[in-house]
């Protein structure tokens, strides 16, 4: 049989190998060149996609936060009421130092503004508030008691809803008139520092405790130690210091309203409206419209710092974002330092 024409498969192996043609090292190094200029350029790309996304995100967020506050400026801001208006500040929820609660900080930017307007006939805090930080009270009260002496002329009222208790008493002692609903809860003149101990328990459980301590007081009411007397009577001490700050805070304010000397209205107890006008803690049954009918006073603004929950939002987004940026762009550095290496 003829072996014309011939057929690659039955030519040698060797044949087929010499002519094969192999790249010579230039183009080797053109081809290498080539691929890696196509790399770089996919992550010039990605890098340029990564923050134009990032860019028109924050912008977007950015004209969001404009609008909103473009239309609640208007309504937010007590300066651009032009009327006798009742100036309203709330003493609502727990008094504490973080924005999300009673804090002092805000309370007294708000109170300024209340003052300082012309336009404001009296200035109301309106309670509902079972207290809390004794700091953030005290503080909120000397301000109510300088803002008083520097507007002689403009009084403040205290307007207690269902609780003005501890703390939020301690600040209502400071206006000039503390106005209750018979069943409203007030007073507890008081201090408390909680505490408890599970050393019992642990034991049960088999639980050590092997707290270590520099200075012999530092593991002071710990929770897993029997209470040593020596930090109790200090701690003890302690919480009374506090009680006369607020005792003598109470008795500045209310002054001769006073009328009883019954240890027991500082004692931690408290009590109904209607009792608390029998003490003298309280001045008579009332509530914000008896106000202002009284004062004759048909406006109420509220000068009250509202955080909005659009910023706390944008600045978790905001810290997100760039938390997100970040990780992107060092990902991104990582990759190229790696393919440099290889």
């Amino acid at each position: 049989m003829s072996d014309w024409p011939p057929q690659p498969h039955n030519e040698p192996q060797s044949d087929l190998k010499n002519n094969q043609k192999q790249p010579s090292g230039q183009e080797w190094q053109i081809l290498e060149k080539a691929v890696l200029a196509s790399v770089e350029e996919q992550k010039r790309a990605r890098r340029w996609g990564i923050f134009f996304k990032f860019l028109t995100f924050a912008y977007l967020l950015f004209v969001i936060l404009m609008m909103t506050k473009s239309c609640s400026s208007d309504a937010s801001d007590p300066t651009s009421t032009s009327s006798s208006h009742l100036a309203v500040v709330d003493i609502v929820g727990t008094i504490a130092a973080d924005e999300k609660s009673v804090n002092s900080e805000d309370t007294i930017k708000s109170l300024k503004k209340a003052f300082d307007n012309k336009q404001s006939k009296a200035v109301v805090l309106n309670i509902n508030s079972p207290g809390g930080s004794p700091v953030q009270s005290d503080e909120i009260w000397q301000e109510i008691q300088y803002q008083k002496k520097a507007h002689s002329d403009k009084k403040i009222y205290a307007v207690i809803g269902d609780t003005g208790a501890s703390g939020a008493y301690y600040i209502a002692s400071a206006a000039d008139e503390i106005i209750v609903n018979p069943s409203s809860l007030v007073g507890s003149i008081g201090v408390i520092m909680p505490n408890y101990g599970v050393n019992g328990l642990m034991q049960k459980f088999g639980v050590e405790d092997r707290t270590m301590t520099s200075g012999e007081n530092k593991a002071i009411l710990s929770m897993t130690q029997p209470v040593d007397p020596a930090q109790k009577a200090h701690v003890q001490a302690l919480l009374d210091n506090v009680h006369d700050h607020f005792i003598n805070a109470v008795k500045q304010g209310r002054g001769s309203k006073l009328k009883s000397n019954d240890p027991a209205i500082f004692s931690g107890l408290f009590w109904t409206g209607e009792q608390a006008i029998k003490l003298g803690i309280a001045d008579r049954v009332g509530s914000l419209n008896t106000l202002k009918r009284e004062l004759k006073v048909d406006k109420t603004v509220n000068y009250t710092i509202q955080h909005s929950p659009l910023d706390s939002v944008l600045g978790r987004m905001g810290a997100s974002i760039g938390q997100g940026f970040a990780t992107a762009v060092s990902k991104q550095v990582q990759t190229e330092n790696t393919t440099k290496i290889q």
